[in-house]
């Protein structure tokens, strides 16, 4: 799954010019906390609430050091920067950290989480097309799970194993697949196996099946037509990806 598939289209933006008070009034009105600032639609920057209340009440108490108390303040440029900014551009955070719409939601994530950002500019050819927040890649991961796990079901327990997915037990969490239960042959759980890593938006298998007969150190029938079944079927051509 792409950011592209989980970026909200519709973006509020706020040019440089505007004034720190309406974009608050634009953060009311859209129930939003952040916005990117667009000049000429270019991405240049990130302006949030945040920063507008920095502006209204400076550095918190809790951080003022004893120097502070005796020797004055001493804030920094970004404070002094804030406090005086009348203009989004001059409160904005720049560069925005942004992301390209085609990147994998898992850097999207990693992104947010190594920058402590909440929300990420996408971006086409440098042009803004959407915006992704923490709160869109939870949905979209708790959705994947649930696509993974009808795919394992439906597709390749039920359709190409031609196995009752109610006789195994099969969990999915974030893009981890755990089965078990108890199959006819070992090479029966193997091939599951390769084949659940196979999915679309898995992660890894973890594999707890058991099974009543070990064929492993069967032979094929022929060594140049391999009796067809789940025995001679771990030596054959990769099988293509499963997309749910």
């Amino acid at each position: 799954m792409k950011v592209r598939d989980v970026m909200i289209s519709e973006v509020v933006s706020a040019p440089p010019h505007m004034r720190l008070k309406d974009l608050a009034r634009l953060l009311v009105e859209h129930r939003i906390s952040g916005v990117p600032v667009v000049d000429h639609g270019t991405v240049i920057g990130v302006v949030s609430e945040a920063d507008l209340v920095a502006k209204q009440v400076g550095r918190p108490l809790s951080q003022r050091t004893p120097l502070d108390w005796i020797f004055g303040e001493r804030p920094s440029p970004w404070e002094r920067r804030t406090r005086d900014a009348t203009t989004v551009a001059q409160a904005m955070t720049a560069p925005a950290i942004t992301v390209d719409a085609d990147r994998p939601l898992r850097e999207a994530a990693a992104l947010m989480v190594d920058r402590s950002v909440n929300r990420l500019p996408v971006l086409e050819s440098g042009r803004l097309v959407g915006i992704v927040s923490r709160a869109d890649l939870v949905r979209a991961y708790l959705r994947r799970d649930e696509d993974i796990l009808r795919t394992v079901r439906d597709d390749v327990i039920r359709h190409t194993m031609w196995l009752d997915p109610d006789e195994l037990r099969v969990e999915v969490r974030e893009g981890m697949v755990r089965i078990a239960g108890t199959v006819d042959r070992r090479s029966t759980a193997t091939i599951l196996e390769k084949l659940i890593g196979l999915v679309e938006g898995v992660d890894g298998v973890a594999n707890y099946l058991t099974w009543e007969f070990d064929d492993s150190a069967l032979e094929p029938a022929g060594r140049d037509e391999p009796e067809p079944g789940a025995a001679s079927l771990t030596a054959r051509e990769r099988p293509r990806a499963l997309h749910g």
